[in-house]
């Protein structure tokens, strides 16, 4: 039986470049509810991202890298009798672009030695020009929807 789902919540567009995409992803960034850090954080990485791609505007950097990111295909855990399958499914709009950010976001996290502006930035410049962890991660996980392509008949 199906739940019924809350309607979404607006989000409101970040105060300096009035996009709602950059505030969800500050969203993502944030920890322990410090929003301003969080867009400390995100407004240095693309200050930094300005400084290394000259003649490109950062935000537009921004949303390439994510749009890079993004997954089409995942798959998905179905039981079917006692066996578990793994079934292709396609990503809702929606659930690609979280999915990118998170990704993006946990791989800026994983890299050390620099302070989380300057990783943050170097994710998005490797997402950006098709590289990086973030990018395998997309990879991944289209090759593993690819190798389940014969479960794709039990999709719902």
């Amino acid at each position: 039986m199906r739940r019924r789902r809350a309607p979404k919540r607006e989000i409101l567009p970040d105060p300096k470049f009035g996009s709602t995409l950059v505030a969800k992803f500050i969203n993502k960034l944030m920890w322990d509810g410090k929003k301003s850090k969080a867009q400390k954080i995100f407004y240095e990485a693309l200050d930094i991202i300005s400084q290394r791609i000259k003649n490109e505007d950062p935000l537009e950097v921004f949303k390439q890298a994510i749009n890079n990111v993004r997954p089409i295909l995942e798959v998905r855990p179905r039981r079917v009798g006692g066996a578990t399958y793994q079934i292709p499914m396609e990503v809702r709009p929606e659930r690609s672009i979280s999915l990118a950010m998170k990704w993006i976001i946990e791989f800026a996290r994983g890299r050390k030695g620099a302070p989380m502006s300057e990783r943050l930035a170097q994710e998005i410049i490797d997402a950006y020009r098709g590289e990086g962890a973030s990018i395998k991660k997309k990879e991944d996980t289209h090759k593993m929807a690819e190798a389940n392509r014969a479960f794709a008949h039990y999709r719902w």
